[in-house]
């Protein structure tokens, strides 16, 4: 039902509108005609499915009454179990009110007769044609008309006609219009749950406007307590709790963020289908937020055991299960659970079907763990508060520069102008010394790359002495190039193509280089290259590509003063 509905205040109402006893697909016929929804299906699925159901195991007679074009279907002889408008030919009728306890139908020793008034609805259902509907989660809900109602006066809205359409039905009348002390006592616990506080009641009191109760209503809306109130609903469908559940139900300390992000969603009038889809997949979409990501602890409010001796992969799968049961039944309304052991012998889900539905949600990292893995690191309170400062301080910042937009650009078009003769290039230098401290073969290409050959130790320092011919460099770049003829095609002589450069050292005229800022294209998760210039010589340290690493790459280290033209040595120790 609550799946067409826009925005979850109005589920609320759609909730309110079936416990008012109205069925939405019978809402639109007439007042004599037969639902097989609401009316048929819970007598046969009570009193026949048993015997002529989808089970093929325990199905009688090979009679299927859960299809209608089985249940209609010629049988042997000629005869129908169910002739539509004709009660004669119809020989569900004929067993069902036979006086022969050998013949009648359910058999007496089944314990669940057909009482008179079922009998008269399934006699006027198959006079109306015998018509079935699909299973009412997957109809698309309909708008039902508004029933004919006598006082055309009293209804305020839609949800009014229907029940005032039910009292008169019955007999009764509405009650006189409560008086406002009780009207706004009863609306503050309706929506926030909370008795409503004297300073509210008296605001009430004292509003004469026509339309003080719209205002009442919308204060407790904007309430924080509203949302607390309604999310309890739905945290009971997500089975949330704050313990692990089964027998040492130890504290769950990491689940209250999901709690928190139901009620404000709540409190946000959070449109429905965004409600649905941050809980069922948030973290899969192109850039979660942290948010997005909290949603889908719906899926983690599955219980863990953590008593001594329990096998966890029995209990991780018993989570999946609950993943599944628990989706079919918050958004679909369906007790899918049952077709974990069987084909579902009332809603339209096979055994095959379930288990279908299972795998998609087989997929998941934790396994019944008492850590609770995997969880998400969230921010300490410190940085969070560090990050509203600084979002307050860029919002200053962009108003600033708003403000000032049109001076700011005329500055910037000065700047251009006066820098568009100046660019930066690179310089490829050519090597005019090669040596390794551990008899690594270094030559030099037409191309001034170096290539190394021979002896692979375990350490090695390469050093290179080029003549600097420009002035004023401010940044040395070091490009490693794939290699075909070495064993992992990449640019280092490992196995598997990877090297570690551990340190890069730089000396102009015979003085130490000072290099920061150092930057790569790529890097191994494990070796960043601003440890190649940290000064640690150490195993661990230094810059490095992942294995199996098949195209070039180059890094970039920034020189803290402009160098002069001249001698410059380089020395890269691995």
């Amino acid at each position: 039902m609550s799946l067409s509905l826009p925005t979850i205040r109005t589920a609320v109402l759609g909730l309110t509108l079936l416990a008012l006893g109205v069925p939405v697909e019978a809402a639109n016929h007439a007042d004599d005609a037969i639902d097989f929804s609401s009316q048929i299906r819970p007598i046969i699925s009570a009193k026949c499915f048993s015997c002529h159901g989808q089970d093929e195991g325990s199905r009688k007679a090979e009679l299927r009454l859960d299809s209608r074009d089985e249940a209609i279907a010629p049988r042997e002889g000629g005869t129908f179990a169910i002739k539509p408008g004709d009660l004669k030919k119809s020989e569900l009728i004929k067993r069902i009110t036979h006086s022969d306890p050998d013949e009648i139908m359910p058999p007496p020793k089944a314990g669940h007769a057909l009482i008179p008034a079922e009998i008269s609805l399934l006699k006027k259902w198959i006079e109306q044609g015998a018509v079935y509907n699909g299973h009412w989660a997957f109809e698309k809900p309909k708008l039902p008309a508004l029933p004919k109602i006598k006082q055309k006066s009293w209804p305020k809205n839609e949800i009014d006609y229907f029940v005032l359409n039910k009292l008169e039905a019955n007999g009764l009348k509405p009650s006189p219009p409560a008086e406002r002390h009780a009207l706004v006592r009863r609306l503050s616990f309706d929506l926030t749950g909370l008795p409503a506080t004297p300073d509210e009641v008296n605001r009430f009191l004292a509003d004469k406007s026509p339309d003080a109760y719209e205002k009442l209503v919308d204060r407790l809306l904007a309430s924080p307590s509203y949302g607390e109130r309604w999310a309890r609903m739905w945290l009971d469908l997500a089975r949330y709790a704050d313990s692990a559940g089964y027998g040492s139900d130890p504290l769950r300390l990491n689940i209250w963020p999901y709690r928190d992000w139901v009620i404000k969603a709540f409190n946000r009038n959070m449109p429905y289908d965004k409600f649905t889809m941050d809980q069922i997949a948030g973290d899969l979409l192109e850039t979660p937020s942290e948010e997005q990501k909290t949603a889908t602890a719906f899926h983690r409010n599955t219980m863990t055991n953590t008593e001594g001796g329990t096998e966890d992969e029995e209990w991780r799968v018993a989570a999946v299960k609950d993943r599944a049961n628990i989706t079919a039944q918050a958004w679909m309304g369906l007790t899918m659970g049952c077709a974990q052991c069987h084909t579902h012998k009332f809603d339209p889900i096979t055994h095959r079907e379930y288990y279908q539905f299972y795998a998609f949600f087989n997929q998941t990292e934790d396994s019944d763990l008492a850590s609770e893995m995997p969880t998400m690191a969230l921010p300490t309170k410190a940085e969070r508060e560090d990050t509203e400062r600084l979002k307050k301080e860029i919002a200053e910042v962009e108003k600033t520069v708003e403000k000032n937009r049109p001076a700011l650009l005329a500055e910037f078009s000065k700047w251009e102008k006066s820098n568009a003769n100046t660019t930066n290039t690179w310089t490829i230098l050519e090597p005019t010394e090669l040596s390794s401290v551990n008899n690594t073969t270094l030559t030099k290409s037409n191309d001034n790359s170096i290539v190394a050959s021979g002896d692979s130790p375990a350490t090695e320092t390469y050093k290179i002495k080029v003549n600097l011919p420009v002035a004023n460099a401010t940044a040395l770049r070091l490009e490693v190039l794939p290699d075909a003829s070495l064993p992992g095609n990449g640019p280092g002589r490992s196995k598997k193509g990877g090297f570690a450069l551990t340190e890069i050292r730089v000396t102009s005229a015979g003085k130490k280089v000072v290099l920061t800022n150092a930057s790569a294209t790529m890097n191994d998760k494990n070796l960043d290259v601003t440890s190649a210039i940290d000064g640690k010589e150490e195993k661990k340290s230094g810059w490095s590509l992942p294995d199996a690493q098949t195209k070039g790459e180059y890094a970039v280290f920034q020189i803290a003063d402009a160098l002069p033209a001249g001698p410059l040595e380089i020395e890269l120790v691995q």
